[in-house]
């Protein structure tokens, strides 16, 4: 770890980030004195600790592994759940916070499910654009004044949550908690299911249709940002 750590602050890197449990906070403090009586800087490593995941089936905690008969291996746990869900609930909590990890939610194709459930938001969008073509409606650019035409309080809700994700990945990144955007995707389709069933997408008004399809364009671009990030897919049909 001294070794790795100083290889890459004299490559340039102003930091070290490593991830470690959180039974091993006892030698943060050695690991940053050992790079000092080395040369380097122990200031410039920085430690997350993470708390332990229990896995959940039925109620019951799963506490034995089938490979090795004393601990879950993310190996045993790829082989029940799908990568995209394993990546989306390691992310749901903040390092700090012990979690439970659902075995049987995380393969649930509900919107109990938390990643089916976003993931869901962004092929409804999809679904939208696809039955809109159908009929020969194609979605353009639209004027301010037409965007203007957004005056529902679930569009500007909408709207002041998707302005709001620039700020949301600056927090995340600074307080390394990955969780933020997890959140941020959950409570961003929450909005749009909410928008989508108060506002009427299609209609006579088509300076108001443009702009609702705007609005529902750019809840899915910013969901595929955000899954992107976490290396988790963006379906578009579901």
């Amino acid at each position: 770890m001294i070794a790795v750590g100083g290889d890459r602050i004299r490559r340039g890197f102003d930091r070290c980030i490593d991830v470690w449990g959180a039974d091993h906070h006892g030698h943060v403090a050695r690991m940053k004195g050992a790079m000092d009586a080395i040369g380097e800087d122990g200031d410039k490593l920085e430690v997350v600790l993470i708390q332990l995941v229990r896995l959940m089936r039925d109620g019951e905690v799963v506490r034995m592994s089938k490979r090795t008969g004393k601990a879950i291996q993310l190996a045993d746990l790829l082989d029940e759940v799908p990568a995209d869900a394993a990546r989306f609930y390691f992310n749901m909590q903040a390092p700090s916070t012990r979690m439970d990890f659902d075995l049987g939610l995380a393969i649930e194709q509900s919107s109990q499910n938390p990643v089916y459930y976003v993931q869901y938001a962004h092929a409804r969008i999809c679904s939208i654009f696809r039955k809109l073509a159908e009929e020969g409606i194609t979605p353009r650019t639209c004027t301010a004044d037409e965007l203007a035409l957004l005056t529902a309080a679930e569009e500007k809700e909408l709207i002041r949550f998707i302005a709001g994700y620039t700020q949301e990945l600056i927090d995340a990144a600074d307080a390394r908690d990955p969780s933020r955007i997890t959140r941020y995707c959950s409570e961003l389709a929450t909005l749009f299911h909410k928008f989508y069933n108060a506002c009427r997408v299609k209609g006579d008004d088509e300076s108001l249709m443009q702009a609702r399809l705007a609005l529902c364009d750019a809840t899915r671009i910013t969901l595929k940002n955000a899954l992107t990030l976490l290396k988790v897919s963006v379906p578009e049909k579901m």
